[in-house]
């Protein structure tokens, strides 16, 4: 049991394809799964951060710039950096399941959903730092 590593914890996936990446940690698998034998995290996480925006860009332009691709994913614990932050994100909970990745259209389900929170955080001006690259 790892105690730092709870729901809303927000989190930087230091291997693999969204490594470098924010996640925030929907649901902790301790003792793990048949399929992932190894305690792991699912989480919902930025894959491509939204624009820089000023005020005299055009609000369509704003609009655009502002969009959030998000993943979903299965991380074990030794590839999560966790951080100081935390994100409340109550819409997500039932999302996110391990039957979620069994089939592909459940997973865009979920990324649809993802994006929809993620998008509506960002556009009220919450947890700004979430939504900016690191910068190394």
């Amino acid at each position: 049991m790892v105690k730092f590593l709870k729901t809303g914890r927000v989190a930087i996936v230091t291997r693999g394809r969204h490594a470098g990446k924010k996640v925030v940690i929907i649901q902790t698998l301790d003792t793990g799964s048949k399929a992932h034998p190894f305690p792991h995290a699912l989480v919902a996480g930025i894959e491509r951060y939204p624009s820089s925006v000023t005020r005299r860009m055009s609000k369509s332009r704003q609009e655009k710039r502002s969009k959030v691709k998000p993943f979903v994913k299965q991380v074990n614990y030794n590839h999560l950096m966790p951080t100081r932050y935390t994100l409340e994100l109550e819409s997500l909970k039932g999302v996110l399941s391990t039957d979620t990745f069994k089939e592909v259209s459940q997973r865009e389900e979920a990324k649809k959903s993802v994006k929809k929170a993620l998008e509506e955080r960002y556009s009220s001006g919450k947890n700004r730092w979430f939504f900016q690259p690191l910068r190394f």
